[in-house]
């Protein structure tokens, strides 16, 4: 046997046999190891093994011999028999693992222990476990699918270890080396682009080395595609899911996708960090693997399907878990103390789940006692006696594995050292204070320089141990912080300068009883509108010091001072008040009492009896209040099972002593569980309960709660735990947002509980603050308000211990996406090949619109189901549809969207695009009759609104035309001003210097002319003509130019004509004056014979508004001066021409005193008396005086 064992033992690797000379040569090294001490060269490693099979598990010690092995299973110690047997290397051999049901089965947790005369350690938990596999958990489904679609079968299986799955096609291996086939490692295969070849039936098959299984088959359908696909947006049928996982392994994330045109997948981190792609890859058409699985792997990752060159997307995540075994982070050191000394080990570990810690000494696991503690990762050794001389171990362990690590603790004894005290004795002095008296040492006592006073309490497990220091000149202590009736045990250690005495003999007394520091909390309900049942739990023993013996209740009416006392028995813990008024406010208190008195009254609880007529409604719940924490209270209840009343809810209310109450809070009738949190400790607490309907309230419960305190560092000389760091928020849909925090730089045995402070920023309603508790270092915040910006903070919870709050982090909500269709849909051709479409933003005041989205498309292509797509941003309401066919009707719908999805698309709206009309017709100008409107009344209706806004439109289209116009006649009376202006001051005259004294006469004459002449004359007189080219409205007669009076204005274009034409003046001008200037452009008319009243209205008008302004520039004076010929319509505005327009164009001969045969440059300047041909034949047409005008180069009148 001995030879078939030795063959089944593992060689030992080289690297080993290297490891164990090294040691040996640091070992000869003095101070860089002591070989004295145990350690382990081997441990026993996880195993699975198939049932019969054998297995072996290695451990291996080294250290000063000799030195013993033991195995333990389970921590009970491995009994060897013809199976089991402890090998000659200390190694575990088992010939043949059982496991069957009703066997001892071999599986479990394996350690080996090692001792030396030093002491003893122990080894790592290795966990022996059968290779197992169960049944099919998801089996795959039969579908149908359309060709050139997607398939998808799942199966399930749990074993150990994980099985290979792999799926057949018709009971042949289907093979997976295809693009559009995908076999995932979870159970899952993947079909892309099905095709008739694809039909049959599939199952898949789960093997391990031991075990093979194989699922139910499941059809696959292949039916034939439509003809044409619509767009739809895409969506996700196959999201990832939430995993767990441990380090090194491999994780699948699913993500399938479909849409049209097909979607894109793609991966990112909720935290914005980089995925790595060192340890990634995808998988088919969108799957992402992740091997060798790190801690740096963690967060939660998203899949976003995208259809390519649009916006239209979903999203969908999963959170992936990375469990790792736990690390030392800080290890223990070996110590060497003195007798009656301190010890202290440190030992820090992290992994996740976060390890528990323990202590082992020689490897048994310490418990904490009087003198040795552990406060969370320490080990606090006080009064250190021989015995503590050992090898003591700091074990950290979780779900992935424990860790061990040891230290040794020396002890120092000394020879010369005192006897300990002797004869104690204690003795009680009240209810919080005992005396304790000792003698002095019998040996050594003149070396005593101090004793050291040890006291705890001598009930229950864990209890602190305290410790006085004193003199040595006494020989007695009095105590006097101990709580009432309680038992407490003392001990004394006399102190030398080269160390400590041994423990004296340990005496145990008691406290007497005091008052109960508190009174019980009461609880109110009423069981009919006479009667109020008042409940109360006992006193914690902490606040009860001593046995209560008495109750006493006090109530009475809230507007009565007259209070009725009871008094009941101490064993009582609920009473009955009957007689009672319906619908009243009774206040309620109570008093315990001791053997030694009465202690201190609870404050008043109000409690309202219900009324008379509410004899249906839902009666008082059975209430119950726990404290959790020092900020945290639990309120749970159970409605009567006999109560037949319907009910639609709970309302909770619940207020600080002595402050305003907070609530309602709405519960639903299924909750009978909910939590306060945020509350302030070493508070009373009133809390009130009621059940409703749609008819009233009902009976509603009263009771009481105080929050314990939470220890600070004045109680427990430990500080308080950091709080947790880096918060950080995400939004996850319009009604979630997701937390995610680390845990501080801190270890403890003990739980970590976290809560959450969660509530909109500049909520004024406290009670309307949401507390949420969890254990994990992530959270789903669910049931928010989209579109709103919340505030969020965490503290921690460890062992009675609270963080402060962590820094406030501000996150929003994402905003629903549209729930309605745009509305006002409106069409309309503007051109024979376009069209604008306009629209309103979705109903509703919340609804946020990023982005549009426009379908249209012709009847036949609506039918072919092929869209024409336009997107808009959410700040635009229209769009044009251009390229559109003349002879089709177009159908055109709307959508809305946002970041977070699509809205429905509106109802179809119509329009028809009707044929091009005939040449003829188009250059007629287009007129839209009743005919017409009725073909567009369907798609673009003219509400009062859009009325309203035309004529607004029109109104002030044309205010702006009639104030331009003012302006331009205003300009145009400044501009007449100043040319006149330069008329007066430029007379011939004083232009030649002359002296002719006729020459003064005639400007007499001609000023006294021009002031009784109305400048504003409507019609020109006969005898009189106007410059046609310098753009002037200067009017000139035989005298020379008229100068208007510009204090008399007078708007005659409208006055009556006929008015006008009887007023007109009849003047008679025989004078000429003539004068000729070199360079300058002269008009000259001569003066046959006065007019007559009658040639004024048969005056030839040579200037029609419609004739071409550019005319003039024809006539040869024009050219020779290179006149430019323009018209000045300022001027002509104020020329009133009758209602027969001339569009004849000007001529030369138009003008009188112009030949066209001669150049008026040439011409002479005659007598009036003495006229030419020329001018005969121009007065027997016009016949005006003759009249010259003199221009300088810049087209002034001089």
């Amino acid at each position: 046997m001995a030879p078939s064992l030795r063959t089944l033992a593992r060689p030992r690797p080289p690297g080993m046999l290297l490891l164990r000379a090294l040691l040996l040569l640091l070992g000869s090294v003095p101070g860089v190891w002591c070989f004295s001490e145990l350690f382990f060269i081997k441990e026993p490693q996880d195993v699975t093994v198939t049932r019969k099979d054998p297995v072996l598990l290695d451990c291996q010690a080294h250290g000063e011999i000799p030195i013993k092995v033991t195995w333990l299973k389970n921590g009970a110690k491995v009994s060897e028999n013809k199976r089991i047997q402890v090998l000659s290397n200390d190694s575990l051999y088992i010939s043949e693992v059982e496991g069957k049901r009703g066997e001892q089965s071999d599986e479990g947790f394996y350690q080996c222990l090692a001792m030396n005369k030093y002491g003893a350690i122990l080894s790592q938990k290795a966990h022996l476990t059968l290779s197992t596999i169960s049944a099919f958990e998801v089996q795959p489904f039969s579908t149908e699918v359309q060709e050139g679609g997607i398939a998808r079968f799942a199966c399930k299986i749990s074993s150990n270890p994980p099985a290979v799955i792999t799926w057949e096609l018709n009971r042949t291996t289907l093979p997976t080396s295809m693009d559009r086939i995908t076999a995932l490692p979870t159970g899952v295969l993947q079909i892309y682009d099905v095709g008739p070849r694809d039909a049959g039936n599939y199952r898949c098959v789960a093997a391990t080395v031991a075990h093979r299984r194989k699922s139910m088959e499941a059809s696959l359908t292949v039916t034939p595609a439509k003809e044409s696909k619509s767009f739809h947006t895409p969506t996700i049928i196959a999201g990832p899911q939430n995993i767990t996982t441990s380090l090194h392994q491999t994780v699948v994330l699913e993500c399938m996708a479909t849409g049209n045109p097909k979607p894109i997948i793609s991966w990112s981190r909720l935290d914005h960090k980089t995925i790595d792609v060192f340890n990634t890859r995808v998988l088919g058409n969108g799957n992402l693997m992740i091997s060798d699985v790190k801690l740096q792997h963690a967060g939660v990752y998203v899949c976003r399907a995208t259809i390519p060159g649009t916006r239209n997307f979903t999203v969908a995540m999963a959170t992936l878990t990375v469990l790792a075994p736990p690390l030392f982070v800080e290890w223990p050191e070996s110590l060497t103390r003195p007798r009656a000394g301190t010890a202290r080990f440190v030992c820090q570990a992290e992994g996740i789940p976060s390890p528990k810690m323990s202590w082992l000494k020689n490897g048994r696991k310490i418990h904490s006692n009087g003198r040795i503690k552990m406060y969370n990762s320490k080990l606090v050794i006080n009064q250190i006696i021989p015995e503590d001389d050992a090898i003591y171990q700091c074990m950290a362990e979780n779900s992935q594995g424990s860790i061990l690590s040891r230290a040794r603790l020396t002890v120092v004894m000394s020879e010369d050292r005192p006897s300990a005290p002797c004869n104690v004795h204690a003795e009680t002095m009240s209810s919080s204070a005992i005396l304790l008296a000792w003698e002095r040492p019998l040996y050594n006592s003149d070396k005593v320089i101090a004793y050291s006073v040890h006291y705890m309490k001598a009930e229950g497990l864990n209890n602190e141990e305290y410790q006085v220091v004193i003199g040595n000149d006494t020989t007695h202590y009095i105590i006097d912080d101990l709580e009432p009736a309680s038992n407490y045990t003392f001990y004394i250690v006399a102190y030398m300068p080269m160390g400590a005495s041994q423990m004296s003999d340990h005496v145990t007394q008691n406290t007497l009883e005091d008052v109960p520091l508190r009174p019980p909390e009461i609880s109110l309900t009423s069981r009919s509108p006479t009667d109020i049942l008042i409940s109360w739990l006992p006193i914690p023993a902490k606040y009860r010091r001593g046995q209560v013996v008495l109750y006493r209740l006090s109530f009475r009416l809230s507007t009565e001072n007259s209070i009725q006392v009871l008094e009941l028995p101490g064993n009582t813990h609920e009473y009955l008040l009957k007689g009672l008024k319906p619908d009243s406010v009774y206040l309620v208190r109570i008093t315990a009492a001791t053997r030694v008195g009465l202690g201190e009254s609870s404050v008043w609880t109000s409690h309202r009896t219900p009324k008379a007529t509410s004899v249906q409604a839902p009666k008082s719940p059975e209430l119950h209040l726990e404290p959790l924490n020092c900020t945290t209270i639990s309120v749970r209840w159970q409605q009567d099972a006999e109560d037949t009343a319907d009910i639609q809810g709970y309302k909770l209310y619940y207020k600080e002593e002595g402050q305003q109450e907070n609530g309602p809070i709405l519960l639903d009738t299924s909750d009978l569980l909910h939590t306060l949190s945020g509350l302030d400790p070493r508070r009373k607490y009133h809390v009130r309960l009621l059940a409703y309907n749609n008819v009233e309230d009902g009976y509603q419960a009263d009771q009481t709660v105080s929050t314990p305190g939470c220890v600070s560092v004045r109680d427990r000389m430990v500080p308080p735990p950091p709080p947790p760091h880096h918060l950080y928020a995400k939004a996850n849909t319009s009604s979630s947002i997701f937390l995610h925090w680390r845990r501080p730089a801190f270890t403890t045995a003990q739980i970590i509980n976290y809560t959450i402070r969660c509530n909109p920023v500049g909520l004024q309603n406290a009670s309307l603050v949401l507390y949420i508790q969890t254990s994990e270092t992530h959270m789903l915040v669910q049931g928010l308000e989209p579109n709103t910006k919340y505030e969020f903070a965490v503290r921690l919870h460890v062992d009675q211990l609270s963080s402060p709050w962590s820094p406030v982090v501000y996150h929003s909500t994402l905003p629903e996406a549209p729930a309605g269709p745009p509305v006002g849909v409106k069409v309309t051709l503007i051109e024979d090949d376009t069209a604008l479409v306009s629209w309103k933003p979705p109903d509703g005041p919340e609804t946020v619109v990023t982005r549009y989205t426009i379908l249209y498309a012709s009847r036949k292509a609506w039918i072919a189901g092929e869209w024409q797509v336009l997107h808009r941003e959410g700040a635009i309401t229209m769009a044009l549809l251009e390229n559109l066919v003349a002879g089709n009707v177009y159908i055109v719908k709307i959508s809305a969207s946002n970041e977070v999805g699509e809205g429905p698309f509106s109802n179809s709206v119509e329009l028809a695009v009707l044929p091009k009309e005939s040449s003829e017709s188009n250059q007629r100008p287009k007129r839209l009759d009743s005919a017409d409107s009725k073909v567009y009344s369907g798609y673009y209706h003219l509400d009062q609104k859009s009325m309203t806004g035309i004529a607004v439109g029109v109104g002030i289209a044309l205010t702006c035309i009639l104030i331009c116009v003012l302006i331009l006649i205003y300009r145009s009376k400044a501009r007449k001003s100043s040319s006149k202006t330069a008329q007066n001051g430029t007379q011939p005259l004083s232009r030649t210097n002359a002296s002719v004294a006729s020459g003064h006469e005639v400007g007499k004459n001609l000023e006294e002319a021009v002031e009784s002449e109305d400048s504003l004359m409507p019609m020109m007189m006969p005898n009189s003509f106007i410059d046609a080219k310098g753009g002037t409205d200067l009017i000139i007669n035989s005298y020379g130019p008229v100068i208007k009076n510009n204090s008399k204005k007078k708007w005659h274009f409208f006055q009556d004509s006929k008015k006008t034409k009887v007023e007109q003046p009849q003047r008679r001008f025989t004078q000429s004056v003539c004068f000729y200037q070199p360079g300058t452009t002269v008009l000259i008319s001569d003066e046959d014979s006065p007019s007559s009243p009658g040639q004024t209205a048969s005056f030839p008008r040579p200037f029609g508004v419609a004739a071409d302004t550019e005319h003039s520039a024809n006539s040869e004076g024009s050219h020779e001066t290179g006149d430019s010929g323009r018209f000045s319509h300022e001027s002509n505005d104020e020329i009133h021409l009758s209602s027969v327009i001339s569009t004849t164009p000007l001529t030369s001969s138009s003008f009188p005193g112009s030949d066209s045969g001669g150049d008026p440059l040439k011409r002479k300047c005659q007598d009036p008396a003495v006229p030419s041909d020329a001018e005969q034949t121009s007065s027997s047409i016009l016949q005006p005086p003759s009249a010259m005008l003199s221009f300088d180069k810049n087209d002034f009148p001089i």
